[in-house]
C-alpha cells in the first residue's frame, strides 16, 4: 500500500487518537496534497524551445526574443502559483503581480511583484492594488502575452468601485448577504456589478493582449463565471439580476443603488483572444480521497461534488446515509453550505456542520468537514466528530444545541478537542466532508 503524505494539517498527530480518526485525516491529506497549487501548475505548464505548452493542449509560441510575458495571480493560490510560474519561466517573465490574501515570510519571487489583501471584506488596499493591476494591463499590446492565476478569494480583492464609491459600500452588502445565507452564485452576481475588475473586466483591461486564465475553482458546479467572480470571463448576468437578489431576501437597497451597480462588458472583442481553463477542482481531491479510502479498504463513494445548503441541516443528512451503509464505507462531498448567522459566536460553516451531528453520533461513525484553503472563517480550518468527542461534551455538560443556536461552534471545539489546524494551504477548491463508517 502507498504510504500517503501528510503534514498539510499540523495537528494530525495531536487528533489521530484512534484508527478511525487515523483514517478520516489520511483521506483529507490525500486530497489535499492533490490539489496542491505549484504541483498541479508544474503538471500544466511546460516549456518546449520557444513554446510554452499547457496541459490541455493548448500551445503558445510567446519565447521569442522582444515578446514580453507577464503574469497575474488573484487569489488563495495566486503567490504558490506565481512561485511555480517563476520556477517554470525564469527570466523570460517580465513582470507581474500577485494579489493574495496571505504571504510567506520569505518571499521568493524575483519577478513578479506581490501584494496582500484583506478577506472575506474588502479594504481601500484591495482598490489601491486593484488599480495596479488594470495599470498593468492598459499598457499591453496584441504582441503581449499574460498568464493569470485565478482563484477562490478573489472576488474580495479584486474591488474597484466606480463613481468614486468606496468599498464600505460593498463590505455592507455583502455582510448582508452572508446573514441572510445567500449562494455564493448570488453573492457573485452582485459583485460583479460593484467592481470594475470582476466579470469580464480583466479581460476588458489586458485587451488586445493575449490571455490564458488558469482557473482554481471554489465554487459548486465549477461555472468559471462565479469562480472569483469571473474576471476574464463574459459575464451572462446583468445589473437586473443583481437588483433581482437584493429584492429576493428583501435587502437594504441603498438608496444610490443606481451609482453602485454597473453594467459588465459584453463586446465579444475583449474575451477572442482569451482562454479560460480550470486546472484545479474539487473533483480532483474528491478522486484523490476517494482512491486513498479504497487503499486503507473501504468502500468508498464520491456523493456529490456540488453540495449546498444550510450546514446544521446538511450534517445530519450525511449522518444518515453513513448509518445506512453495511461494514466499512467511506462517503465523499464536496461543495460549500450555508450559515444562517442569527448569534454572535466564532466559527464557520464546516465546524457548524460537524457541530450538527454530534447529538447522534454512534461509535464507529466520523464526521470531519473543512475548508481546502484552511480557514474556515477563521484561523481553524474545520473539525472532525465522533464518539469519543461527544462523551466528551458530555463528561463538560456541553449541548452542541446551545452553540449552534450562538453560532458559536469554535468555542465548543475548543473545550473539546476536535479542530483541526492548517493555517493557508494555498490551496482552494470547495469544502471537503468525509463521512466514515468503521
Amino acid at each position: 500500500m502507498q504510504k500517503v503524505e501528510v503534514g498539510k494539517i499540523k495537528n494530525f498527530k495531536e487528533l489521530a487518537i484512534n484508527d478511525s480518526r487515523k483514517v478520516a485525516l489520511e483521506i483529507a491529506e490525500a486530497g489535499l496534497f492533490a490539489i496542491d497549487t505549484k504541483r498541479a501548475v508544474q503538471n500544466f505548464i511546460t516549456v518546449d524551445k520557444n513554446q510554452i505548452v499547457f496541459g490541455n493542449g493548448l500551445v503558445v509560441k510567446s519565447l521569442d526574443v522582444g515578446k514580453r510575458i507577464f503574469f497575474i495571480g488573484i487569489g488563495k493560490c495566486a503567490y504558490d502559483a506565481a512561485v511555480a510560474v517563476e520556477e517554470i519561466l525564469g527570466d523570460k517573465l517580465t513582470g507581474g503581480i500577485v494579489f493574495d490574501v496571505n504571504l510567506p515570510e520569505v518571499n521568493t519571487l524575483k519577478y513578479i511583484r506581490s501584494f496582500v489583501g484583506t478577506h472575506p471584506f474588502p479594504s481601500e488596499g484591495n482598490v489601491a492594488v486593484s488599480k495596479e493591476i488594470v495599470h498593468l494591463l492598459k499598457d499591453l499590446s496584441e504582441d503581449d502575452f499574460v498568464i493569470m492565476a485565478i482563484s477562490g478569494g478573489g472576488s474580495t480583492l479584486l474591488c474597484l468601485p466606480h463613481n468614486n464609491r468606496t468599498c464600505l459600500d460593498e463590505k455592507l452588502i455583502v455582510e448582508e448577504l452572508f446573514s441572510v445565507g445567500a449562494t455564493i452564485q448570488e453573492i457573485n452576481t452582485i459583485r460583479k456589478h460593484i467592481s470594475s475588475v470582476r466579470g469580464g473586466f480583466l479581460a476588458k483591461h489586458a485587451y488586445p493582449a493575449r490571455v490564458v486564465s488558469l482557473i482554481f475553482s471554489d465554487v459548486p458546479g465549477n461555472n468559471p463565471g462565479f469562480i472569483s467572480s469571473g474576471p476574464t470571463i463574459r459575464d451572462e448576468t446583468t445589473v437586473g439580476d443583481a437588483i433581482e437578489i437584493f429584492n429576493r431576501y428583501k435587502m437594504t437597497m441603498p438608496d444610490e443603488i443606481g451609482e453602485i451597480l454597473l453594467e459588465t462588458p459584453k463586446e465579444t472583442k475583449y474575451f477572442e483572444n482569451v482562454y479560460n481553463t480550470i486546472v484545479v477542482s474539487n473533483d480532483v481531491a474528491l478522486r484523490a480521497m476517494e482512491k486513498r479510502a479504497n487503499e486503507l479498504l473501504f468502500e468508498a463513494r464520491i456523493v456529490d461534488d456540488k453540495l449546498t445548503g444550510e450546514a446544521r441541516e446538511v450534517g445530519p443528512k450525511i449522518l444518515e446515509t453513513i448509518r445506512k451503509a453495511h461494514g466499512r464505507a467511506v462517503f465523499l462531498y464536496g461543495g460549500e453550505t450555508t450559515v444562517k448567522v442569527s448569534g454572535l459566536g466564532s466559527g464557520g460553516r464546516n465546524q457548524e456542520l460537524v457541530l450538527s451531528v454530534l447529538p447522534d453520533i454512534r461509535f464507529g461513525e466520523v464526521v470531519m468537514s473543512f475548508a481546502s484553503d484552511g480557514r474556515d472563517n477563521g484561523e481553524y480550518m474545520g473539525a472532525i466528530a465522533d464518539n469519543v468527542l461527544k462523551k466528551e461534551a458530555e463528561k463538560l455538560s456541553l449541548k452542541p444545541e446551545e452553540f449552534l443556536d450562538k453560532n458559536d461552534s469554535t468555542s465548543f471545539f475548543k473545550k473539546t478537542g476536535g479542530l483541526l489546524k492548517s493555517g493557508y494551504t494555498g490551496s482552494n477548491v470547495s469544502d471537503l466532508i468525509i463521512g466514515i463508517k468503521f
